[in-house]
């Protein structure tokens, strides 16, 4: 009887298969492989990078961490999501810094064979082991600083969505859809928790990541646990209370917390002035007296103590004093990255209008190269005029020339007519003249001014469209009070939006509505197309995360 019963099932599942086709597959759950693939998809490429490097080096030599330290990296590594070990950490500032001062040496040594370098690379290591020990501390702290210029915006989106539904998940989902990288990742991994089961409830989820910042930002913490306490509220008004007040809470403390480290900035920055601009100066002196108890005379062995230890040592200590500085900075208000927006790619390269319907859009850095090419040619020019003629030169005063090669003192065993007085053209050296010194700044200016000529061309249009956003965003709340009034009249959306662009011509909030006012009358669109069309929508020409919410 049972065997006929599940062969009667079995044929009715195969009719049903037949006539309406395949089930469809249930919604899988979000697993952590998930999580990790969206991580790779945002998270920067310079902290991969690290974590191979540790990664790499714990199977090299693994070390025992006591137990405080591992706590302490333990918390660095959570907070910037990095995928690394304690052990992996402490195992890449031993084995990196023995590389370099080993290889180092030896290389240098045999090369240039100066005891100098010997001692610098020594140096070297030994300061990079504690660098390198704090480096999950400084990728924690630039995580840190990026998220808590977010705070604001993320507590803003948070309690824009529980003034009309107050639902937590959804309003961190909200929030996480419109906020920029590090702190949308931050609020993804909260739903990825309750997803994945790590926790049951968002509540749970979320107090556990709040855990992280109340060290740091105590301010944010009391502001999205006011959100948490409004929906145990059942009256509206003090849930909209709750909400409010937890916008005052982040928005007071923010200013408070940036008004005491603006104050406290006096001592280190005068340290870094004094290391950044007056140091430099003095090393002009200074420098050259020091390498002369260094070295033998030699001018080659004097340039390689003056660069290393100007143009490497210094901007690396004065870097490495900035980083500290801007560690200790409280979170604020920091504006979005729009460059990569869509819309706002095409901006960052360089109209050239042919017609009136006809624009060609051109990569700035074909323009930098153009200038580097140019500049190193006329840069180089005196040596490829002694080249081509060995006897050209322009007569400069009476006993100067523009080119002003010169014969080479004789040493011992020197062929006749290759040195002194009366050489041949073929041997002079040079060129030592001022028109040949002045040419060759060039090459310098030129390297200067591409990169210059490329970030402004790259830029100009981009910063012209966020300028125009800021504006938007500025005038905006007067527009949506114009907006909601033709709307109380009873018009529909439609026509109060060509009541508004009219009533503000203008503005840059006449010219949004306009625009979405002509998609939908010249293009047939509907009232939500018209605004977010990924082509011709209102919110792409102005890229603004704030009007998109």
């Amino acid at each position: 009887m049972v065997d006929a019963h599940q062969d009667l099932i079995q044929k009715y599942k195969e009719r049903i298969e037949k006539e309406f086709g395949q089930a469809s597959p249930t919604e899988t759950k979000v697993s952590s492989r998930e999580y990790t693939e969206f991580k790779q998809e945002l998270y920067p490429t310079h902290f991969s990078l690290y974590e191979k490097a540790c990664n790499f080096s714990e199977n090299l030599l693994k070390l025992k961490v006591d137990g405080k330290s591992a706590a302490k990296y333990q918390k660095f590594i959570d907070l910037c999501h990095l995928n690394v070990t304690p052990s992996g950490v402490v195992s890449l500032s031993i084995i990196l810094p023995l590389t370099i001062m080993i290889v180092g040496a030896l290389v240098s040594f045999a090369i240039f064979q100066l005891l100098f370098f010997v001692v610098f690379f020594l140096f070297a290591g030994l300061l990079m082991i504690p660098a390198l020990q704090k480096t999950p501390e400084f990728m924690a702290n630039s995580w840190r600083m990026k998220a808590s210029n977010q705070m604001v915006q993320s507590i803003f989106y948070l309690v824009t969505y529980m003034r009309h539904t107050s639902n937590l998940e959804r309003a961190i989902q909200f929030a996480a859809d419109h906020l920029e990288t590090p702190l949308n990742l931050d609020f993804r991994k909260i739903l990825w928790d309750v997803e994945t089961q790590k926790f049951s409830t968002i509540r749970d989820a979320a107090n556990a990541y709040l855990e992280k910042w109340s060290e740091w930002e105590k301010d944010f913490v009391e502001s999205f646990h006011l959100v948490e306490s409004s929906l145990f509220e059942s009256v509206e008004e003090r849930r909209l209370a709750l909400l409010d007040k937890s916008l005052d809470v982040i928005l007071n403390g923010t200013y408070e917390n940036m008004l005491h480290y603006a104050h406290g900035l006096k001592a280190p920055m005068t340290m870094l002035h004094m290391l950044g601009i007056i140091l430099p100066i003095l090393g002009l002196v200074i420098l050259p007296l020091v390498v002369s108890f260094l070295g033998s005379g030699d001018p080659f062995t004097t340039t390689i103590y003056i660069s290393m230890l100007y143009n490497v040592s210094l901007p690396v200590g004065v870097y490495y004093l900035g980083r500290t500085i801007l560690s200790k900075r409280p979170g604020g208000y920091g504006a979005a990255d729009i460059s990569k927006k869509a819309g706002v790619k095409e901006a960052r390269n360089v109209a050239i209008p042919l017609s009136k319907a006809f624009v060609i859009r051109v990569n700035p850095l074909y323009f930098s190269i153009m200038i580097v090419i140019v500049t190193i040619i006329i840069g180089l020019s005196p040596l490829l005029f002694h080249t081509f003629d060995p006897n050209f030169d322009i007569p400069f005063g009476e006993n100067a020339a523009f080119l002003d090669y010169i014969c080479p003192p004789c040493a011992e065993g020197a062929a006749a007519g290759t040195c002194g007085e009366g050489c041949s053209p073929d041997s002079q050296v040079g060129p030592y003249g001022i028109g040949a010194s002045m040419l060759s700044l060039l090459l310098i200016a030129g390297i200067g001014a591409s990169i210059g000529v490329y970030y402004r061309l790259r830029s100009k249009n981009v910063v012209k469209i966020r300028n125009r956003t800021k504006e938007l965003e500025d005038e905006f709340s007067s527009a949506l009070f114009q907006l909601g009034n033709r709307l109380g009249d009873g018009l529909p959306a439609e026509i109060a939006f060509s009541k508004v662009a009219a009533t503000m011509r203008g503005s840059t909030s006449g010219d949004f509505f306009n625009v979405a006012e002509k998609n939908i009358t010249k293009l047939g669109m509907g009232l939500e197309q018209s605004l977010f069309d990924p082509k011709v929508g209102a919110v792409r020409s102005f890229p603004s995360k704030v009007i998109e919410s």
